[in-house]
């Protein structure tokens, strides 16, 4: 039996019948959740195996290493060759298209990403700022926009918030009030930020997600995995990345309805840290993300210990499920237990909250979405063997995968282009450096009037830029100048005509990109047009 049959569906494991995740179906997420021990990372690596065996590629956090061995062949261990005996079909040992990645650039290639990428919102709770402290961000990223500023790594940050802090008093009276105090105290986060890895992370060249949806020669879908050992240590940095990464798919991605089987699978494991602490507004945006980013033919799987960590909004779209033993030693892991047989279409024959609890290793529930995307019944099965290693690989193993990939020597060096630090430096230097309001008619996003002695580059190239957007704006009808905010019946219009603009910005960011070297055409393709995400979690 293959791990993908005839019909596109993955098995998985066994009950009563064979266990099958169906690829069309994919895409409506998912839960694999259960205490420490009782096998989340084997189902995580079978469901992963399966996935690449059909074309699908797969993104998944490593937090401890055990993910890693899908990069290795398997071994026929009298275990698996017996438990896959038992559920008729022959074990083989195979190994998988594996892409190592790191933010911190150690266990595989770095990503990396723009600060204007991550935008005001994130960046805030990323550097725990309060509401008074977002607002006086938010005028940095409205500075840099207005001023024709490119934001791409830390340096450049630093230098508009200083921008913004020498000229507090005249931008109280345009954008409500700026305190050098709550300017310092942003800086002073930075500080932690850049003492965490923040300097790795942020800068050129950014991420390109196609990157992550290739194929081998023999048409199997490549597995991303992210080296997160490290990254862990900073819960709130690993959370902000991860939803970073889900908010650039949702804006990037193309519409495509319910394809045959998923572009990508995201596993998003130690989902509890996505949703701790998270403000309300965070909260509703991931939520919106999540159920939106299922016509993008993107899957989104999280994997936790307690399905109580995941929101009920958000888990009522978790339509495949695998639940793994719980255990009931306290009130609210028996909150817990309760919880999770309640989300499953019931079965007559099982006591689903009893048998949470008596699930041995390997052992789980599992309800995967049938033809008509109805659950179906909850079913006690035992999952499959992983074809690869179960375990990690060795650093050398690790070294000589990094050394193949086809991303070798893409991401490795960082590039500096010239940004908002160079810009206001020269700027500096020539005695040049102001902030002013946009003029009358004149759109945000657009650079003032070039003064006399200012370096011509940013400026013509901002106001281009910003004739550009607003042209745009009135040709698909939203009517918005670049930088406030989308009604919601704009943001509707804006995602229907969002492919055919997204076309017409990237041509434009190539062509200027060209001039400007680096990836900075690509950050300013983005300025010109953002994606529905953008304007709801950038502005």
């Amino acid at each position: 039996m293959s791990t993908v049959d005839v019909d596109g569906k993955i098995f998985v494991g066994k009950s009563a019948k064979p266990e099958y995740l169906t690829l069309k179906l994919a895409n409506r997420h998912g839960l694999v959740s259960g205490a420490t021990g009782t096998g989340k990372t084997v189902t995580l690596q079978v469901l992963a195996e399966g996935l690449s065996n059909a074309g699908v590629s797969v993104f998944a956090a490593d937090i401890k290493g055990d993910l890693s061995g899908v990069s290795a062949a398997g071994e026929a261990k009298d275990a698996f060759v017996q438990r896959a005996k038992e559920m008729d079909f022959a074990y083989e040992p195979d190994r998988f298209p594996v892409v190592f990645w790191d933010l911190f650039g150690e266990q595989g290639h770095p990503i990396r990403a723009t600060i204007s990428e991550m935008g005001p919102l994130l960046l805030s709770r990323l550097m725990d700022l309060n509401e008074v402290q977002e607002g006086v961000l938010n005028i940095a990223f409205r500075i840099a926009d207005e001023q024709g500023l490119l934001l791409l790594d830390l340096k450049d940050l630093r230098a508009v918030l200083s921008l913004v802090a020498d000229h507090a008093a005249e931008l109280t009276t345009q954008y409500g009030n700026v305190s050098k105090n709550t300017v310092g105290t942003i800086q002073r986060q930075l500080l932690v930020l850049e003492n965490q890895g923040g300097t790795k992370f942020f800068g050129e060249p950014a991420l390109q997600l196609t990157d992550f949806m290739r194929t081998d020669r023999d048409g199997r879908g490549t597995i991303n995995i992210l080296a997160a050992d490290k990254l862990m240590e900073n819960p709130k940095l690993y959370a902000t990345f991860l939803l970073w990464l889900l908010s650039e798919l949702f804006e990037q991605m193309p519409e495509v309805g319910d394809p045959d089987k998923p572009k990508l699978v995201f596993f998003f494991d130690e989902a509890h840290l996505l949703f701790t602490d998270a403000p309300t507004a965070l909260l509703t945006k991931i939520e919106q993300v999540v159920r939106l980013i299922r016509s993008k033919g993107v899957g989104v799987y999280f994997v936790t210990q307690n399905p109580l960590d995941v929101p009920d909004n958000v888990l009522a779209q978790m339509g495949n499920r695998v639940q793994h033993a719980l255990r009931a030693f306290t009130p609210r892991d028996q909150k817990a237990v309760k919880a999770a047989a309640e989300t499953f279409r019931p079965n007559p024959k099982l006591d689903t909250a009893q048998v949470i609890m008596e699930l041995g290793k390997g052992e789980a529930l599992v309800s995967f979405l049938e033809g008509n995307g109805t659950p179906s019944m909850v079913e006690r099965a035992m999952i499959r063997p992983p074809s690869a290693r179960l375990g990690t690989v060795t650093p050398e193993e690790r070294k000589a995968t990094i050394a193949a990939s086809p991303m070798k020597g893409k991401y490795d060096q960082t590039l500096d282009s010239e940004s908002a630090f160079e810009v206001l430096a020269k700027r500096a230097k020539d005695g040049t450096t102001t902030v002013t309001a946009p003029e009358p008619g004149q759109q945000p996003g657009q650079a003032a009037p070039q003064q006399q002695g200012a370096p011509s580059g940013g400026g013509m190239l901002g106001g281009v830029l910003g004739g550009i957007g607003g042209m745009l704006g009135g040709i698909f009808g939203t009517g918005r100048p670049s930088g406030t905010r989308l009604s919601t019946g704009q943001l509707v219009a804006r995602e229907i005509t969002r492919s055919v603009t997204n076309r017409i910005a990237g041509q434009i960011a190539a062509d200027f990109g060209k001039s400007i070297g680096g990836s900075a055409g690509g950050t300013i393709g983005r300025a010109i047009v953002r994606g529905t995400l953008g304007g709801m979690l950038r502005r």
